[in-house]
């Protein structure tokens, strides 16, 4: 997954953004930071503020940002606090130029979120609001994005990670031993599991407060389908038994607005696995990335390798004293 963004110069963005929308911008063009995509804050002749995303080439097709275009939009007509794509001239919400997809938001501010107290009442909050979310995630599906499920994505990671030269002999049957193993303990664990739309990377980091709208979600990039509780544990800032009380606060707030099947917190630490997994693929897509080994100096190397073997196995050791014993 390698893209080059060099040929999306300002005065391109800049005309791709009027073309689509219809109004003129002033000439301001302030990168904002992210890696993965090309993100931008521009204003309208009017004075309006927007922000405006180019999509990261070959890491999702029309289809699958569609998805997510589709399910934030359905949030916002629920009244639920997310930042929702605009409507262009063309009245899509996915424009193109060059081979870049792109989409344009509202400017909204916030406050980011610090739920370091377990007793804190903002993790009610964070319940509800991933309730309304997961209600709305539950009305349709997302065929074109992926399904966070062992059989399915995690199965691919691995199939990619060593189908493709990436580790050497040694590390590569470790990798395996560990597929196997992992794949063995916990495929029967998510038979009859609810699977919908998520917002997918739910971390704390994509959570902001505002004075008017309360707290709400950012960033669906990686909106998934999966089980509900995949949102909830991200959210934790640690295991679960380091972080009762504050996944208690969340089930309450998440039960005012959504029934919770309790079986699946079960399925956490299988789930860290799962994610550990599927991040390791995901930097490898882009392994050939200048852009990527600046940012990650030592990527792909045996010592990096071992490393993270080890928590892998470390992580399964968890899983199977959990549900071998």
């Amino acid at each position: 997954m390698i893209s080059d963004f060099s040929s999306l110069t300002p005065d391109r963005v800049l005309e791709a953004i009027e073309a689509s929308f219809g109004q003129h911008c002033s000439g301001l063009l302030r990168p904002l930071p992210s890696y993965i995509n090309r993100v931008y804050e521009i204003q309208l002749e009017s004075g309006d503020p927007l922000v405006a995303k180019f999509y990261r080439p070959g890491r999702w097709n029309r289809d699958a940002i569609l998805d997510e275009h589709a399910f934030v939009q359905a949030c916002a007509h629920e009244e639920i606090p997310v930042i929702a794509p605009l409507a262009l001239a063309d009245q899509s919400t996915l424009g193109e130029v060059d081979g870049f997809f792109f989409a344009l938001f509202p400017k909204r501010g916030g406050r980011p979120i610090e739920p370091a107290d377990p007793g804190n009442a903002l993790w009610h909050r964070l319940g509800a609001l991933l309730a309304r979310i997961h209600n709305v995630g539950a009305q349709a599906d997302a065929p074109a994005r992926l399904t966070f499920h062992p059989s399915v994505t995690t199965a691919a990671d691995l199939y990619y990670l060593l189908s493709n030269d990436f580790l050497e002999d040694r590390e590569a049957k470790r990798l395996e031993r560990f597929g196997v193993e992992l794949l063995d303990t916990i495929e029967s664990l998510f038979e009859g599991i609810e699977t919908i739309r998520l917002h997918g990377d739910c971390q704390h980091t994509n959570v902001l407060e505002r004075p008017d709208t309360g707290v709400f979600l950012i960033d669906f990039d990686d909106m998934m389908n999966g089980p509900p509780v995949q949102d909830l544990w991200m959210l934790l800032p640690g295991r679960l038994d380091e972080t009762r009380e504050a996944m208690n606060q969340l089930l309450e707030g998440y039960a005012t607005f959504r029934p919770f099947d309790w079986r699946t917190l079960n399925l956490i630490e299988p789930l860290r696995a799962m994610r550990m997994t599927y991040y390791l693929a995901w930097c490898a897509q882009q392994a050939k990335d200048v852009a990527f080994l600046q940012h990650h100096p030592g990527w792909g190397s045996r010592a990096f390798w071992v490393k993270e073997l080890a928590e892998l196995e470390e992580q399964l050791l968890v899983i199977e004293r959990s549900y071998l014993t």
